[in-house]
């Protein structure tokens, strides 16, 4: 009897999830991320970043963007931004947490926080580097592009919800990319977030007609990149109900 209740609690910890919060020193600055480990053991581990809106923190966006619970042999970040970015009317004196939403702007402070988690990752885990993934929303988003133009050698595929990379990304390397979009986004506007898509299919070399699949068209891109262009009549929210296919669509690309 005590064989088979140690047994079955072996196979239920396998798949709990287990979680650690981890502060990284950043120019003198305490950083923090919120880590899921493998709750499905394999030889080399995917990574899957996310980064919460303006004013948002990562142990929210870990309940609100639980992508851990889908992609289960994945090591999922969740980091946590800083005060420090201005945004009228909504935080005009940058009290929240941020991110960046320029190359070069707040001193590249969250490019070097991205660049030491990934880099102390590697340390604790046999890390597949083919298989970096991104996911944003929000001001999140924009800095996942931000992560695109200055970091896509280092990422497979990227989220970007509702917020998109403008002229700034223009000439990033292919990488895959879902871009959601709200109709009624009275944050970012739907036409300032449609704007972006005929970069992002510039960057992607994708110049013929997708396949419409639902709230959604697929286009394929050189080197066997996809864009995968999702349109609701919702607003700012993340698409919550959008995961499964989200988690999927990683899985399907690797550098």
């Amino acid at each position: 009897m005590k064989k088979s209740v140690s047994f079955l609690f072996l196979i239920w910890s396998i798949f709990i999830f287990s979680q650690v919060s981890e502060n990284y020193n950043i120019d003198g600055v305490s950083r923090k991320a919120i880590i899921y480990e493998p709750s499905i053991k394999s030889d080399k581990v995917p990574v899957v970043f996310v980064f919460h809106g303006h004013g948002g923190n990562a142990d929210f966006a870990s309940r609100r963007i639980n992508i851990q619970d889908y992609y289960k042999d994945a090591v999922v970040i969740f980091m946590e931004g800083l005060p420090g970015r201005k945004v009228p009317g909504i935080d005009p004196n940058g009290t929240m947490n941020g991110w960046q939403i320029f190359t070069d702007d707040l001193e590249g402070r969250d490019i070097k926080f991205f660049d030491k988690v990934l880099t102390e990752i590697h340390k604790s885990y046999t890390i597949d580097d083919t298989r970096i993934y991104l996911v944003g929303h929000s001001n999140g988003a924009r800095f996942v592009n931000v992560l695109w133009k200055e970091r896509g050698n280092k990422i497979t595929a990227i989220c970007s919800a509702s917020a998109q990379g403008g002229n700034m990304i223009s000439g990033a390397i292919p990488v895959s990319v879902w871009m959601y979009m709200g109709e009624n986004d009275r944050i970012v506007s739907f036409a300032s977030q449609e704007n972006s898509v005929p970069i992002v299919k510039a960057n992607l070399g994708i110049t013929t007609e997708g396949k419409i699949d639902n709230d959604k068209t697929i286009f394929q891109g050189k080197n066997k990149t996809e864009l995968v262009l999702q349109q609701s009549s919702s607003g700012h929210e993340f698409p919550k109900q959008s995961l499964q296919e989200i988690t999927d669509f990683f899985k399907r690309h690797s550098k």
